[in-house]
């Protein structure tokens, strides 16, 4: 049976907050319900969403988890790349191999971006691959190494090619 496209799009799309305003009313008013709740009622609340036992008794911690998710049951949870991301933290947390592969440095420009730097009087190019960075024909795989070979000293590579953190405004 096929689907029509506004179903489709339901689908891949789940409903985000101000898409509909009962919805958004709805999950307001149940979210402000827990501060009101007594802690056996957010427990009550917590099998019903969860369908287990709550971990521990904390106020705070039942009605912060417990409005995260309402929202996640009406709007979707974290897309998948942040599923993924988080993944491969755990996975990295534990000592396990696997998926750390996935992740990178804050604040790796993409592969394909070039670097540029001029260095007494020379420019410097360095182009971002997806295993390293290519300077002068070789691979490397720190902007440290890079710099230590044009300047003959020890520097930080990220501060050399004027590389700042990304912040979390800017993602």
């Amino acid at each position: 049976m096929a689907r029509s496209a506004a179903t489709r799009k339901a689908t891949v799309d789940p409903p985000r907050p101000g898409d509909d305003g009962n919805r958004d009313a709805s999950v307001l008013a149940r979210v402000a319900t827990l501060r009101t709740k007594s802690i056996a009622d957010l427990k009550t609340e917590w099998r019903a969403l969860f369908g287990g036992d709550a971990p521990n008794n904390s106020r705070p911690f039942l009605e912060l988890r417990l409005a995260y998710r309402l929202q996640e049951l009406s709007y979707g949870g974290p897309g998948r790349p942040a599923v993924r991301l988080l993944d491969a933290l755990a996975d990295e947390l534990h000592g396990k191999p696997g998926r750390k592969a996935m992740m990178r440095e804050s604040r790796t420009p993409v592969a394909g971006t070039r670097l540029v730097r001029e260095w007494n009087g020379v420019e410097h190019t360095v182009t971002v691959k997806r295993d390293g960075f290519e300077f002068d024909g070789r691979l490397y795989k720190s902007l440290s190494a890079i710099a230590r070979g044009i300047t003959g000293t020890q520097w930080n590579g990220w501060r050399f090619f004027g590389i700042r953190e990304i912040s979390r405004g800017e993602q």
